[in-house]
């Protein structure tokens, strides 16, 4: 039977390791979801930013059970593509149970609890963009709030600067601001680097033993 606490196979890791892939670049199907969507409510409310980024963004990560069968397309497919994540603006942050820095968006992952069965909620949390790392609270206990926070590095990036945890909590203790955070996005978006390949469901599976907990 495996475990239902998000993390503990290799599974979730690469799982998790591929949409951090996936929400960090903007040439993604995740980016052009959200571009598409912010568009559209920028055109119905006047909004004058023309980054989505700068308006606060909710991610959803399913987490669907290993042997999970699909129509069209196989599961590794599906995943690689990043048809796994939801995107959505945030329009009222009081609905959100963290008080989110700016140039943070909240986070929610969704892990199937079996074959053919329902998902339910397996974590929350906080992914820096421009660090490129995604701050999870993982559930451990429901019914008694007992919660495992834990990082999720970019696994393209080989080498965090020094202090970069250091960074990441002032950042979400609103110590300092998203642009005194050193910019490690720019190197894993295709916006920003045009040499940069996103890697295939295999090479994330060599990956999936890079998952990084603070």
């Amino acid at each position: 039977m495996l475990s239902r606490i998000l993390g503990a196979t290799q599974f979730d890791q690469q799982v998790l390791n591929i949409s951090s892939i996936n929400i960090c670049d903007r040439e993604s199907y995740v980016g052009q979801e959200m571009r598409k969507r912010y568009n559209a409510w920028k055109d119905e409310n006047d909004e004058p930013t023309q980054n989505p980024w700068a308006h606060l963004h909710q991610f959803t990560i399913y987490v669907p059970h290993p042997d999970q069968l699909y129509e069209e397309m196989t599961l590794e497919e599906g995943l690689t593509k990043g048809y796994n994540i939801e995107v959505k603006l945030v329009e009222d942050k009081s609905e959100l149970p963290y008080k989110i820095p700016a140039g943070g968006h909240f986070v929610v992952v969704m892990k199937q609890k079996g074959l053919d069965e329902d998902f339910a909620i397996a974590a929350t949390g906080i992914f820096v963009r421009t660090l490129a790392v995604l701050y999870l609270d993982i559930i451990v206990d429901l019914e008694k709030g007992e919660y495992q926070p834990i990082a999720v590095k970019h696994p393209i990036i080989r080498d965090y600067p020094i202090g970069w945890e250091d960074k990441l909590k002032q950042f979400l203790n609103q110590e300092i601001k998203d642009e005194d955070l050193p910019n490690l996005v720019q190197y894993v978006d295709r916006a920003f680097n045009r040499d940069y390949r996103a890697p295939d469901w295999d090479e994330i599976n060599l990956m999936a033993t890079r998952f990084a907990g603070v």
